[in-house]
């Protein structure tokens, strides 16, 4: 059955009428899910259950973000507590081997625990490259401040959630780590000279451009397109992320009702569908808004049909774990740094 370029929320714990007849007469390419539809691990793989069933596909992509530290959509008392990504650039820097086995553990065991719900999507590793004086929204979800150690812990991070069959989505395409706003407010504008975002924000993207998904900045690069931020800019999404970068993956956008857009939801969705973004994402379980992106974005064929098919394709079943083995390794090696 044919699908719409769009992955959507839901409002709640469970389904909706409303939104049972919405997600089988629309047809949304996958789900995101929320804290606001999290409460114990048996409601979460029924809901997640649900809605492949409503849909009408059983491999339907469920995604989530669970990046560690401040951004965990599964946490306590069910769930454990795992480190931000500045903890793996800590001991990264004591012992580069040990920064990446705790950061691919950490992510083999996110994986285990989003497997177990049905859940085969994680809006993780990030690339973003942060500044002094940047915004928080990142802060210490950043791996680091050098390219080539961001990509590496970004890379090891990606071994784990494969290892565990859960894909990445990389983000935030081309870099959302110079931003001195918080995107989700407004819109932040970066007047880095290209030359410098080369070497530095696109850099760490680069090594990461075979991950079978990415996910858009909602972010402005005045060098190369004063107008427009990167997700509704197609100059961006053909020179830089196509391009100079080289990311041949499903592009979905970042959640398209963050209010660093401009214009309606109908307005935003047109705009990200022209400027190249494969996927539309939105986020907040808001069934108006759910209906305007659905009856803006296309069928989903032709390249981004291939994209995504790829994407899915590339998932591999679970490799075995020990849990309370790699916990308890991860946690030694946090202990180095003092953050278990």
């Amino acid at each position: 059955m044919s699908s719409r370029a769009f992955i959507t929320g839901v409002s709640g714990l469970e389904l909706s009428a409303a939104e049972r007849e919405f997600i089988r007469g629309e047809r949304p390419w996958g789900f995101i899910l929320f804290k606001r539809n999290v409460e114990t691990p048996d409601q979460v793989s029924a809901l997640v259950e649900e809605l492949r069933t409503c849909l009408g596909e059983a491999d339907a992509p469920v995604l989530i973000d669970q990046e560690g530290g401040r951004v965990a959509r599964l946490g306590p008392p069910h769930w454990p507590v795992y480190p931000p990504g500045a903890a793996f650039g800590a001991l990264y820097d004591l012992d580069p081997a040990l920064g990446l086995q705790a950061a691919r553990l950490s992510s083999r065991l996110i994986a285990a625990d989003l497997i177990d719900l049905g859940i085969t999507v994680d809006c993780l590793p990030l690339a973003d490259v942060p500044v002094a004086g940047a915004n928080a929204v990142i802060g210490n979800r950043a791996y680091g401040t050098e390219p080539a150690k961001v990509a590496a812990i970004a890379r090891a991070v990606t071994g784990g959630l494969e290892q565990g069959g859960v894909l990445p989505v990389l983000k935030h395409i081309p870099g959302h780590g110079r931003a001195t706003a918080d995107s989700h407010f407004r819109l932040p504008t970066i007047d880095t000279p290209r030359e410098e975002l080369e070497r530095t924000d696109f850099a760490a993207f680069r090594p990461l451009a075979d991950l079978p998904m990415a996910m858009t900045a909602h972010v402005v690069f005045s060098a190369l397109d004063p107008a427009q931020p990167a997700t509704t800019s197609a100059t961006i999404i053909r020179q830089v992320i196509r391009g100079q970068i080289g990311f041949q993956g499903l592009l979905m956008s970042d959640d398209v009702s963050m209010n660093a857009l401009a214009g309606s939801i109908a307005e935003r969705t047109r705009a990200i569908v022209n400027a190249g973004c494969d996927m539309v994402l939105h986020c907040n379980g808001k069934l108006d808004e759910m209906r305007d992106v659905a009856r803006e974005t296309p069928e989903l064929t032709g390249e981004a049909l291939q994209r995504a098919s790829r994407a899915l394709a590339s998932r591999k079943p679970p490799e075995p774990l020990d849990r309370p083995a790699a916990r308890a390794e991860l946690d030694a090696l946090l202990d180095r740094i003092g953050t278990a």
